[in-house]
């Protein structure tokens, strides 16, 4: 049995929505859709928005289409990814979830592309 692992969740959130707040939501329900599975399996999910969107609204943004959020959201993800220990890449175009796994590969962390590759805790 390994140790439990911090394993964000990269996909598509904004990417594919033009802005529209219902997509962007949606698209963040289907990156949740993973978590249980991942602390299932013995581990702590991560998802990059559950930190971002937060620093973004204390900073007074509007939300995720303010001007501030894109030095907010994929920074956020890239610092992120210096204390994960892998990375689930769920379908989808994204260049923010891209850069995810580049950054996973550089750091020679794990990238899964299913659930069923995550190895139980």
């Amino acid at each position: 049995m390994s140790r439990p692992l911090l394993i964000l969740i990269a996909g598509p959130y904004a990417s594919g929505t033009d802005g529209d707040p219902d997509r962007m939501a949606a698209n963040l329900r289907r990156l949740e859709a993973a978590a249980w599975p991942i602390f299932r399996a013995g581990h702590v999910p991560m998802i990059g928005e559950w930190v971002a969107l937060p620093v973004l609204a204390s900073a007074g943004a509007s939300g995720p289409n303010d001007p501030l959020a894109t030095d907010v959201l994929y920074p956020t993800a890239e610092r992120l990814l210096h204390h994960c220990d892998a990375v689930l890449r769920l379908p989808g175009a994204s260049r923010g979830a891209d850069r995810d796994v580049e950054i996973a590969r550089e750091r020679g962390i794990p990238v899964y592309s299913s659930l069923e590759e995550i190895p139980a805790a």
